[in-house]
């Protein structure tokens, strides 16, 4: 990567994307592929993904530089998939002259001729393995860990997970680079309020807003109980958690029904985008107190439109949150209660982490992302030099 701005081709693996299925690092790829094109429009970027993903990556506006290749299996079959990237990317991507390969998805192959970038965005599978069913648990040990150990770099979303990532996974902080994800909200219309309030039950109550699948890190639990009693004394206050349903959403909504305050607990399952862009529209505030992220988009996104938000004082969130939220002890019920009744209260306190809330979601682009993601490829083609300009990245205070 040498100031001649020399022609490469960089193979994106994207084997792991299984559109609508995988969440945050969906967003991750996508947006981040974009960037890395526009920075780097005289480069061929190779984007190897399952058959299964090819139509809805086609229906991206990908720049000219920007090749879909698929594979021989759907990335749905989880087990096929492994095996196709331990041997069938490392093959393609010599036959295509690939110069480095990135992983997007955590998983990477163990061997190819060229040099390899992971990124590694979290490791709940280690933290919280009950999230997993037992055969993903043993595969993901399997092939994180050893995947990470030998690329020439990691990539990890925030200084939380690099420090996560050094102390569990045996990789020399040295050899991992941060490059915090970006926030470019594309706004679809909302679906109107009379609407969701009917579909529901909501009322007319003032909403408290979790945008967050019910899985056990997400620490949905403690918000409920949170909730309940605050909800004692506000009677005018709902709290809706939308998101994929997970493992935990039954267990949630008894525990919800337990308080005495289920009526005002909506869990709504998966939702589509105009769905969540009319609750967006409808909230008083957003509470977020998942105990662990890699980096933890779902802050952002409330800051990108203007709702107050308050998170847990947790791995990435403070990191990602700044000045521009409201921290809580997620393990502690009584503080995320305070958290909620003050922005729920405090109308000037509000008023300040909004304006607080759209200065810093400025601060983190995909241009950002992909600047410090190329910083990475430079020193993985040339350790010796560190080839690439770090110094153009600086990550938000």
């Amino acid at each position: 990567m040498s100031e001649s701005r020399d022609s490469r081709t960089i193979g994106l693996n994207l084997l792991y994307l299984v559109p609508g299925k995988v969440g945050g690092t969906e967003i991750y790829a996508r947006r981040l592929v974009h960037a890395l094109a526009a920075a780097r429009p005289d480069w061929r970027w190779l984007a190897y993904c399952g058959p299964d993903a090819l139509e809805a990556l086609e229906s991206e506006r990908w720049p000219a530089s920007v090749h879909l290749v698929p594979s021989p299996r759907p990335s749905g079959e989880k087990a096929s998939r492994a095996v196709l990237e331990l041997s069938w990317l490392a093959w393609r991507a010599a036959r295509d002259g690939v110069h480095l390969l990135h992983s997007l998805g955590t998983t990477s192959p163990f061997v190819t001729r060229c040099p390899r970038v992971v990124t590694v965005h979290d490791l709940i599978y280690l933290h919280y393995p009950e999230t997993f069913p037992r055969a993903a648990r043993i595969a993901l040990k399997a092939l994180v860990g050893p995947g990470a150990r030998r690329a020439d770099r990691v990539i990890a979303d925030s200084q939380a997970a690099k420090n996560d990532i050094a102390a569990h996974l045996g990789v020399h902080s040295h050899r991992i680079d941060v490059a915090h994800l970006g926030c470019n909200i594309a706004r679809v219309d909302g679906t109107p309020e009379p609407e969701l309030r009917t579909r529901f039950g909501l009322a007319d109550h003032r909403i408290c807003l979790c945008v967050s699948a019910a899985l056990v890190h997400k620490n949905l639990d403690a918000l409920i109980r949170a909730f309940a009693r605050v909800a004692t004394d506000r009677t005018d206050l709902a709290l809706v958690i939308a998101g994929h349903a997970g493992h935990e959403h039954d267990r949630l909504r008894v525990l919800a029904d337990s308080t005495g305050q289920g009526s005002r607990i909506v869990l709504t399952g998966w939702i589509g985008d105009s769905d969540l862009e009319g609750l967006y529209a409808l909230a008083t505030c957003c509470v977020y107190p998942s105990l662990l992220e890699g980096f933890g988009l779902p802050v952002l996104e409330a800051m990108a439109r203007g709702v107050p938000i308050a998170c847990s004082d947790a791995s990435s969130l403070p990191e990602v949150a700044g000045d521009a939220a409201d921290l809580f002890d997620g393990r502690d019920i009584a503080s995320i209660a305070r958290a909620i009744e003050r922005l729920a209260d405090d109308r000037d306190h509000v008023r300040e982490l909004v304006e607080r809330g759209l200065d810093r979601v400025g601060r983190f682009t995909w241009a950002h992302c992909a600047d410090a993601t190329l910083a990475s490829y430079g020193r993985a083609l040339d350790p010796a030099g560190l080839r690439g300009d770090p110094a153009r990245y600086r990550p938000p205070a």
